[in-house]
C-alpha cells in the first residue's frame, strides 16, 4: 500500500474509521468480528486507524491494534464534557491517561511505567 506523511509520521494512504463498529450506525457489530475486520486491514497494509472517545471502541481498537503497537497509528478525538469553568474538552492529563489505559489494556506490560504516558 502506498504511504503519506502526517505531520512527521508515515501512515499508509487508506486508514480505517473504527466509528461504524460501536457507534452510530444501528447496532454495534459483533465484538470478534470487528477485532478480525481490523487485523485483516493491518495484514492489507493499513496503518492508520481512527477512533475517537465518543465510540465507546477504544477497548476493541486496543484489543485489535495490540499485536501491531509498533507498526500503526491511531488518530483519536475527546469529546466535550461539562468541566467546573463550564463546556469545553476536559484535556487533563488524568483523563488523557485514563483514556489511553483503556486503549491500552490488553496489551500493557505489567511493569508499564506510567511516565511514558
Amino acid at each position: 500500500m502506498k504511504t503519506r506523511k502526517l505531520g512527521n509520521l508515515g501512515v499508509s494512504s487508506i486508514g480505517l474509521g473504527c466509528m461504524g463498529m460501536t457507534h452510530a450506525y444501528g447496532a454495534p457489530a459483533d465484538t470478534n468480528e470487528m477485532i478480525g475486520v481490523i487485523r485483516k486491514a493491518v495484514e492489507l497494509g493499513c496503518t492508520f486507524f481512527d477512533t475517537a472517545e465518543v465510540y465507546t471502541n477504544e477497548e476493541l481498537v486496543g484489543e485489535a491494534l495490540g499485536l501491531y503497537r509498533n507498526k500503526i497509528v491511531l488518530a483519536t478525538t475527546n469529546r466535550p464534557r461539562l468541566l467546573v469553568q463550564g463546556a469545553g474538552l476536559d484535556t487533563s492529563k488524568q483523563h488523557c491517561t485514563n483514556r489511553l489505559r483503556r486503549v491500552d489494556k490488553k496489551i500493557m506490560p505489567a511493569n508499564h511505567n506510567e511516565q511514558s504516558l
